[in-house]
C-alpha cells in the first residue's frame, strides 16, 4: 500500500527536508504551507496521516486540526511544536493530534512516529472493513455508553460519539475491563505498543474523551480518575 503523507509546514527548508525522508522511505509525500492550503491537499488526495506544523500563517495548526475533526478525518495527526509552545501542543491533542514532536526533533525520531502511527492506523483500517463485510460486532455496554469494537463507532445514550483512533482505542481498552484501574504507562504500551517514555498524551487524551461522553466532565460518570494510580470505567 502506498501511504499518503501531508507535511503542512511554514518552513520551506523544514518541508522538503521531512518530504526527503519520507520519500525515501517509499511514502507519497504532498506539501502545504499553512492551514487553508492543508485543507485543500486533504479535500483533494487521500491522506494517510499529516504532520502539522502549530505556528504558521493564515491558518495555524490548531485550528486545521480542529476543522479536520470537524469534517470527519480518522487519519493520525502528529503535530509539530517548539519547546515555547507546551499550551499550544495541549491544545492540539485536545482537538484531535494523536501526537506531538518537539522543535528542534531528529529524523530517526520523526520517522519513528510516522511508522508507528501508520501501523496502528492500516490495522484500524483493515480491522474496520473486515468486520463490516462479515457482519459480525463486538459491543461493550456500560450504562447508556457503548463502544463497537468492530465497528470502530461509539455512542452515548443512542447518540454517535466521534473519537479520534486513539481515543478510541484507550476507550476500548478501558471499558473492555469495567472496574479495573490502568496506569498511564499501562495505557501507553497497549494502545502505543512502545514502551512508555512521556505519558503526558494520556491525560489529555483521557480529558478530551471525558468531553465527548461526559454529561459533566467534572464529575464524571464513566470515566474516572483514580488519584496516584490511573483510569478506569466505573462498573454501572
Amino acid at each position: 500500500m502506498d501511504y499518503h503523507i501531508l507535511i503542512v509546514e511554514d518552513d520551506r527548508d523544514i518541508r522538503e527536508g521531512i518530504e526527503i525522508y519520507l520519500k525515501n522511505q517509499g511514502y507519497v509525500v504532498f506539501q502545504a504551507a499553512d492551514g487553508v492550503e492543508g485543507l485543500n491537499v486533504i479535500e483533494k488526495e487521500t491522506i494517510h496521516l499529516a504532520i502539522v506544523d502549530v505556528m504558521m500563517p493564515r491558518m495555524d495548526g490548531i485550528n486545521m486540526m480542529m476543522r479536520v475533526r470537524e469534517l470527519g478525518y480518522e487519519f493520525p495527526v502528529i503535530m509539530l511544536s517548539a519547546k515555547s509552545e507546551e499550551v499550544d501542543k495541549i491544545m492540539g491533542l485536545n482537538m484531535g493530534a494523536d501526537d506531538y514532536v518537539t522543535k528542534p526533533f531528529t529524523t530517526m525520531e520523526l520517522l519513528a512516529r510516522v511508522n508507528s502511527h501508520l501501523r496502528r492506523y492500516s490495522r484500524f483500517l483493515e480491522i474496520k472493513d473486515e468486520k463490516k463485510a462479515e457482519g459480525e460486532e463486538r459491543v461493550y455496554t456500560i450504562g447508556g455508553l457503548e463502544v463497537h469494537e468492530d465497528t470502530v463507532e461509539v455512542f452515548l445514550d443512542g447518540n454517535p460519539v466521534k473519537l479520534t483512533p486513539t481515543e478510541f482505542k484507550i476507550l476500548l481498552l478501558l471499558i473492555k475491563s469495567p472496574g479495573r484501574v490502568y496506569s498511564a504507562e499501562e495505557i501507553y504500551e497497549r494502545v502505543w505498543n512502545e514502551q512508555a517514555i512521556n505519558t503526558d498524551t494520556i491525560m489529555v487524551h483521557v480529558r478530551k474523551i471525558r468531553e465527548k461522553i461526559e454529561m459533566n466532565p467534572r464529575e464524571p460518570k464513566y470515566l474516572k480518575v483514580v488519584w496516584g494510580v490511573g483510569y478506569k470505567i466505573e462498573k454501572q
